[in-house]
């Protein structure tokens, strides 16, 4: 792997809003989170994922590609984020408690994650390759944000007999767990490469794009830009091997369940912008081939 640059970003939470936890008539509706995670103690899991992107950061620093807080894709990150976080709450109240940490790993790889406690990591790839507007920045990010925040991980941990998340998680490989590239896992964590990338499931990464479209468009984004997302991956995907569709199959499918959902939450992009939703220009990517989406 070459390692170009690593950047890393924290903030808190610092008040939960009155409506956290709450039902919200407004937006996407999913079933309730999966009971069997609760077999692995939460604190557990999100220490030992703190340790794992530790050792990820540390990784980095030994090849001397710590980029500064100023670089331009850092603070562009860090201003999704900012904008994202605080809708986070609405889907999980312990995600107040998370420290919240967003870094810019700088890679050729297509990949981007985020980590039990609130932990996300982008590399260079995804954003530089693909050219991702910041809406479809916001996109990605609200994905895998949506992950962490109903607790995949949590509930693979608990699929594979892992009752007890600490050093035992650690030891069996976190990252591949979680759905990390592996060959990042390995160099993290002392060479553990030889396990098998565990997928999330059809349901999960359904839930995530479902979830992330809901945070994104209270944040002001525009959910239709993960039809053309998932558009540009596939035009990209010819002639590049995408890492991170290899987690995050795409489709026609997945692209027509996103189309599905919009009703739910155009009128919350339209309400953070002030105008109704007839009012709307189309959403315009930037890559040839794509055409604006009106709905």
């Amino acid at each position: 792997m070459i390692w170009q640059g690593v950047a890393v970003v924290t903030w808190a939470l610092l008040a939960v809003p009155a409506w956290a936890g709450k039902a919200d008539a407004e937006g996407v509706q999913v079933d309730e989170m999966s009971a069997l995670r609760k077999l692995v103690p939460e604190e557990e899991l999100e220490a030992a994922a703190a340790q794992q992107y530790l050792d990820i950061r540390k990784e980095a620093s030994q090849h001397k590609a710590l980029a500064p807080d100023n670089h331009p894709q850092v603070q562009r990150l860090n201003a999704i984020a900012n904008k994202l976080v605080p809708h986070a709450v609405r889907w999980n109240p312990r995600a107040a408690q998370w420290k919240w940490e967003v870094s810019l790993i700088g890679s050729k790889d297509i990949n981007a994650f985020c980590m039990p406690g609130g932990k996300i990591a982008f590399f260079t790839g995804i954003l530089d390759q693909l050219k991702l507007t910041d809406d479809e920045v916001a996109i990605v990010m609200g994905h895998e944000i949506a992950h962490a925040l109903r607790e995949h991980g949590r509930e693979r941990v608990a699929k594979s007999g892992l009752a007890s998340a600490g050093a035992k998680i650690a030891g069996f490989g976190l990252s591949a767990l979680l759905g990390i590239d592996p060959n990042l896992a390995g160099a993290a964590t002392g060479g553990i490469a030889n396990l098998t990338m565990l997928k999330f499931s059809r349901d999960d990464e359904t839930e995530a794009d479902l979830v992330g479209l809901d945070i994104v468009a209270r944040a002001g984004y525009d959910p239709r830009a993960g039809i053309a997302l998932w558009r540009k991956m596939g035009m990209v995907n010819k002639t590049e091997n995408l890492q991170w569709l290899s987690t995050h199959p795409a489709g026609k499918s997945r692209i027509a369940e996103i189309q599905r959902h919009l009703p739910s939450v155009m009128p919350l992009y339209a309400k953070t912008k002030g105008v109704a939703q007839s009012s709307l220009p189309p959403y315009k990517s930037n890559m040839d081939g794509i055409t604006p989406i009106y709905r």
